[in-house]
């Protein structure tokens, strides 16, 4: 038996995927704008997101630098453009750059609870990303938007 949705249903989908996409490219402007770095605008056609797991924005300074930021269902993160020439291998970056930061805690030696739960955080989701990262499904659309 196949579900047969309404056209009321359908919208209300794609209102909340709106959503999330805006909450998201907010968030990801609010981090880095905490980190004193103000964005200008946003790279759409370079940028993806798979909702409600990530997105990965391009967004462009004023002073004419760019970074990948990510954001969704895990730690909201930036690399410098220079680390991936697109979206999916920004993907990957972040995964191999979050197995090393979970690497650096647990060799740290440092027994705090919060560290260590934020290490397996990143493990976690660096190994999810990474799955995603390897699924040629996910990335054969070639303009912004959805992977």
């Amino acid at each position: 038996m196949s579900e047969q949705w309404t056209q009321e249903q359908i919208a209300q989908a794609e209102k909340a995927r709106t959503e999330w996409v805006r909450e998201q490219f907010q968030k990801a402007n609010q981090y880095l704008a905490g980190k004193g770095i103000l964005p200008d605008n946003v790279a759409v056609s370079e940028s993806r997101y798979l909702p409600p797991y990530f997105a990965v924005w391009k967004l462009n300074t004023k002073e004419k630098q760019s970074y990948w930021v990510i954001s969704g269902d895990l730690p909201t993160d930036h690399i410098a453009v220079s680390a991936a020439s697109n979206a999916r291998e920004a993907v990957r970056a972040f995964s191999l750059h979050w197995q090393l930061k979970a690497q650096q805690i647990a060799d740290s030696g440092l027994q705090d609870k919060t560290q260590h739960d934020f290490a397996n955080l990143l493990v976690k989701r660096a190994h999810n990303l990474y799955d995603m990262f390897n699924k040629d499904e996910l990335w054969q659309m070639e303009s912004a938007g959805e992977v």
